[in-house]
């Protein structure tokens, strides 16, 4: 029988996320048979039924997909077994993921970080191939990063190397989902900017809605988004100087916005970078294919 290398292997990525599951099949560096359901809403035990359903049906389409990685929006235990909380998932606190799909599929499982799993997708097929260090950033209902060090991904002693959106710039200030008050998803994610464009506009206001305003020159969703967006470059400015990474990689739903996103952004990362080193951003390449590339790569070489 002769055996494939791992790049030319067929595995499958699913990408779990608040209100979606993305699965597909990647063929060598072609992702096929691409499906998207609803997230189910009624528990974690669901959501893992509606997994596993899923990997059955690819494996009915493609027997020899036999490696199987699963991403998923929240903090790891260190073995890579257990969802530590998924707060945009109903009732995702700490969930047995890999035993949970074991008992259901009686195939090994390989678990990642969404975010972990689209810096992986990025760093090999998308706008940071090429490079050895890259640190993909994810902003959009919530933030989250990966950072990938000669082609692999750096997880830190306990894996949560990467949590970006769970660290603190603003002390006292608005709670976050995990809990946190001040942490940069609780200030400059999709979900911040609504809120605090609904607050200053005194009526419900969306982050497309948000960004539209501020492109119109309306002033109160200007200082929103402005204030959002130095947030999250100060926040690459300080990942320069501690890590010092040849590209940062910036997708999700926020960052789609476009060029409005990205200048303020850079600007924001270029004043508090200056003197140290400069900070190279480049936009996302795989858009939402990159959790479920990531994750069938994580299955891979995780």
């Amino acid at each position: 029988m002769t055996i494939l290398p791992l790049s030319e292997q067929l595995s499958i990525g699913v990408d779990v996320g608040g209100t979606k599951i993305a699965t597909g099949v990647l063929r060598g560096d072609e992702l096929q048979d691409r499906h998207v359901q609803p997230t189910p809403e009624t528990g974690w035990e669901a959501v893992l039924d509606a997994v596993a359903a899923q990997i059955l049906d690819l494996q009915a389409k493609h027997p020899d997909a036999r490696l199987i990685g699963v991403g998923i929006p929240g903090p790891l235990n260190s073995d890579r077994t257990r969802v530590k909380f998924a707060p945009n998932i109903y009732g995702f606190t700490d969930v047995p993921m890999v035993d949970g799909l074991l008992e259901r599929l009686s195939q090994r499982i390989v678990l990642e970080n969404d975010a972990k799993a689209a810096a992986l997708a990025e760093a090999h097929l998308g706008a940071a191939r090429g490079t050895e260090s890259s640190i993909y950033v994810t902003v959009s209902t919530g933030i989250g990063a990966g950072i990938v060090l000669n082609g692999r991904l750096w997880r830190g002693r306990h894996g949560v190397a990467g949590e970006l959106g769970h660290i603190t710039v603003m002390p006292g200030g608005p709670v976050s989902g995990a809990g946190l008050d001040g942490a940069l998803e609780a200030v400059a994610s999709g979900t911040a900017i609504a809120r605090d464009a609904s607050y200053a506009l005194n009526r419900d206001v969306t982050t497309a809605e948000a960004f539209t305003l501020a492109q119109q020159g309306h002033p109160g969703a200007r200082r929103v988004i402005a204030q959002a967006l130095k947030h999250v470059g100060v926040a690459l400015a300080d990942l320069q100087k501690v890590i010092d990474p040849e590209v940062f990689v910036i997708g999700g739903g926020v960052a789609s916005v476009g060029d409005y996103f990205f200048h303020g952004v850079q600007a924001a990362a270029d004043e508090y970078a200056k003197g140290f080193a400069p900070v190279t951003i480049r936009r996302a390449q795989l858009g939402p294919d990159a959790g479920v590339i990531g994750a069938a790569l994580a299955a891979r070489y995780g």
